[in-house]
């Protein structure tokens, strides 16, 4: 049973039992405009208890908000009661909420017209208090009601249109704007988890570079990415980068992204984020140690809005590294070998793609480099160790920090080709800690 399979069933067993039920929310909008949805909720005037004794395996998700969980085996529907929420304190949720009858009610505490939108999955008929379909016609982002009051409600809703926006490619309509200007700043009253996660999906869900267009334009970007927004008007030397400053080659950039991970798409928004803090002139415009000033940059960005440290890794050792490419035609075989072992090397790529395809347009490192990952094996990358430390330790010499020097020396002659056997190994280490090739330690 897919999950609008058990919607419509919801429905017509809430309806045999005399209660209303209709989907309701991001489904019906996605319904609407032809796209799948991800999952579907069901509206209702039954009571939480109502529906718990219908639905035998379902459970409360939130009893305060009257939301409902009902399963099957193969997939879950949320079915809340209509309601109007009473007072907002802290800019995230009411107090409480008052059961209503109507769907008209429930409506209107919602946050977006085209998300205030019911439907009827059985026979077709759509219920449109808010002029949701309008807009949806119209291809706008329009706040229900007051907009300052909905944003105030709830300050994560800036960052929703915005979401919604980029994903939809729609505008958002005007007096909706003017509120998000005003109020941008209640975005950093919000807890950094919801933002981060927000930016996430602005910049996995498709339209990341209008996204942050948007960001800009609401102000909301100097609120929480101040470090981003100073790449407005960072130039970059025409002859390396003849696409514009860094704010515009970072957009580009982002407008190059098909369904990214999280940790590509803001290792592409953060992998210059050093140049403006490192921008000077001399012969030519320059940034020098840009890559270690974004790297610290991004550590504080990726703390603030608390990512996991797993995700931070990875971001992390994409800026790193972006610069490195330059480099790949001068490393010698065991470092380019190290290269392209590094944890997930297919978003290194993906980064370095985007940024040659958005400034001088060469992809000869990038082509070379996919060619040679695909024809190497794990083993020639990272190939068994020679010998170990206990190897060393049993050969007489004396555990110390140079143990990881001749271990390092003897994994790159492997690389290189240079040594295959335990014998040339140890021949290696006693030519770095005895200073020559005699067999005594």
């Amino acid at each position: 049973m897919t999950s609008y399979d058990l919607a419509t069933m919801v429905i017509g067993r809430l309806r045999s039992q005399g209660y209303q039920a209709l989907l309701v929310g991001g489904c019906v909008r996605d319904l609407l405009l032809g796209n799948t949805p991800k999952d579907y909720d069901v509206a209702t005037d039954a009571r939480p208890e109502e529906i718990t004794a219908i639905f035998p395996r379902s459970g409360l998700v939130g009893a305060q908000f009257g939301v409902v969980l009902v399963r099957s085996d193969e997939a879950m529907v949320e079915v809340a009661t209509f309601r109007s929420d009473l007072e907002y304190v802290d800019g995230r949720r009411p107090e409480g909420v008052h059961f209503e009858t109507s769907a008209r009610a429930d409506a209107m505490r919602r946050d977006f017209t085209i998300n205030g939108l019911f439907l009827d999955p059985i026979t077709g008929e759509k219920l449109d208090y808010v002029g949701g379909i309008r807009d949806l016609e119209a291809g706008l982002i329009r706040a229900i009601g007051d907009p300052r009051v909905r944003f105030q409600e709830d300050h994560l809703r800036l960052l929703r249109a915005v979401r919604f926006a980029a994903r939809l490619r729609f505008n958002i309509e005007e007096s909706t704007m003017a509120a998000m200007q005003e109020m941008a700043g209640a975005i950093r009253r919000v807890a950094a988890e919801r933002v981060r996660d927000e930016l996430v999906r602005i910049l996995t869900e498709g339209g990341a570079r209008y996204g942050f267009e948007l960001l800009d334009a609401s102000g909301l970007l100097r609120e929480i990415l101040p470090e981003v927004a100073a790449m407005q008007g960072v130039e970059q030397p025409p002859e390396f980068h003849p696409e514009g400053d860094v704010w515009t080659h970072t957009l580009m950039m982002l407008d190059g992204l098909e369904q990214p991970t999280p940790e590509l798409a803001m290792g592409v928004l953060l992998h210059d984020v050093g140049k403006p803090a490192t921008f000077r002139m001399a012969d030519r415009i320059r940034f020098d140690g840009h890559v270690e000033a974004g790297v610290e940059l991004a550590r504080g960005i990726l703390t603030r809005l608390r990512f996991p440290g797993h995700e931070a890794e990875q971001i992390l050792a994409l800026i790193a590294n972006h610069m490195k490419f330059k480099d790949v035609e001068r490393m010698r075989e065991s470092t380019l070998k190290k290269f392209l072992r590094l944890p997930r090397f297919d978003e290194h790529l993906a980064l370095h793609r985007l940024d040659c395809l958005n400034s001088n347009g060469r992809l000869d490192t990038w082509e070379m480099l996919r060619e040679r990952l695909n024809e190497s094996s794990p083993e020639e990358l990272k190939p068994a160790p020679l010998i170990t430390g206990r190897d060393l330790i049993a050969a007489g010499y004396r555990p110390g920090p140079r143990f990881g020097t001749a271990l390092a020396a003897v994994e790159d002659a492997q690389l290189e080709g240079k040594i295959g056997d335990r014998e040339e190994a140890m021949a290696v280490v006693r030519q770095v800690l005895d200073g020559s090739g005699s067999s005594e330690p």
